[in-house]
């Protein structure tokens, strides 16, 4: 069994920063890609960024210079930092990995999700 966790969702004023994070846990045996979607009320998930498992990454045109993604391969975790946060930024916060898992597959799995809300 696999479970992916995000944590460090909240509040936060426009132009301000937070750090969000997905922990996978379970019988994981290898991660390769991990993704953050993002969902707000009323619109489809939006891909925000990508990571590989050698740290190479990709973002959404929308938070380029904005979000950071970052990986720690020994603690099953991907981070996203988003700074200079924006009223269209409010969505939840998803993550997406690809888990070699007790198949002996590669799988896709998915967080539930937490909720980043920028508002004044």
């Amino acid at each position: 069994q696999v479970q992916l966790v995000e944590s460090g969702g909240g509040k936060v004023e426009p132009g301000g920063s937070l750090r969000v994070a997905c922990e996978a846990s379970g019988t994981v045996f290898d991660i390769n890609t991990m993704r953050w979607y993002r969902q707000a009320p009323g619109k489809q998930r939006e891909l925000v960024a990508t990571i590989t498992q050698s740290h190479l990454t990709d973002y959404a045109d929308s938070v380029k210079g904005r979000f950071t993604t970052s990986r720690d391969n020994a603690k099953n975790t991907v981070y996203l930092e988003m700074n200079s946060l924006k009223h269209e930024d409010t969505a939840v916060y998803i993550c997406n990995a690809e888990i070699l898992d007790s198949t002996d597959e590669y799988r896709d799995y998915w967080g539930r999700g937490t909720q980043v809300t920028v508002s004044s």
